[in-house]
């Protein structure tokens, strides 16, 4: 059987086993990347409020994010799972209960709860339980984990407003989940976009998210 394809099978099929080789530590989860560090999650600045997302890779969530105007810092990482600071490879493996997320710190000044909300509906396939787009297990199953009982409402209804609207003949995948605690991913997730821009742009136009969430969302405009 065909594995998925994910960020380690795209990487095998674009790089070659040489470039595959060199760039373990980025797209294979290799040594090098068992071996890079992760910073301490940090307090927000005053002011800010925090919620997390999960929508599939958080290379890509992450992007989204920042996007935004009002959303000051976007972090990627791991939440909703057993084991204490995991890692990349041992999230991957599907044996930890975590899930790849990205925490949202924003300015309620400049953009709304709900805002996030209804972004975050536009950039997730919200009709697939079993992961995202390419990637598939657990780790990247869609989810909405909040950090408060007033984001958990607003979270509820929206949810329950695209239910009853009748767009979509499937049930909505994604869960609403009380916040628990972060990780942080391994420093070189950080920002990956910026970091490797044409490698993430062959995985996200490879893995087909842009190109799902169009149909899921024809109107949607990209930017």
């Amino acid at each position: 059987m065909t594995p998925p394809f994910n960020r380690r099978t795209l990487a095998a099929a674009v790089l070659g086993a040489l470039a595959l080789a060199a760039l373990a530590g980025t797209f294979s989860g290799g040594r090098a990347a068992a071996e890079e560090s992760s910073t301490p999650l940090s307090q927000p600045a005053p002011g800010l409020e925090e919620a997390t997302f999960a929508s599939g890779c958080f290379w890509c969530t992450e992007k989204d994010f920042d996007e935004v105007a009002g959303v000051v810092e976007t972090i990627s990482g791991y939440t909703g799972g057993r084991t204490a600071n995991p890692t990349y490879e041992q999230v991957g493996s599907g044996t930890t209960g975590h899930t790849e997320a990205v925490l949202v710190r924003f300015d309620p000044k400049r953009v709304s709860y709900e805002a996030l909300l209804d972004h975050y509906w536009l950039n997730v396939d919200l009709l697939d339980g079993g992961g995202q787009f390419c990637d598939r297990g657990s780790a990247y199953r869609p989810a909405i984990f909040t950090h408060t009982p007033d984001q958990s409402r607003a979270a509820e209804a929206r949810k329950a407003a695209l239910e009853a609207g009748g767009r979509f003949e499937q049930k909505i995948a994604v869960t609403i989940e009380p916040a628990s605690v972060f990780t942080p991913a391994e420093d070189y997730h950080q920002d990956y976009y910026k970091k490797n821009p044409v490698r993430y742009r062959y995985y996200r136009n490879g893995c087909g998210r842009d190109a799902r969430l169009d149909q899921l969302w024809p109107e949607r405009t990209l930017q």
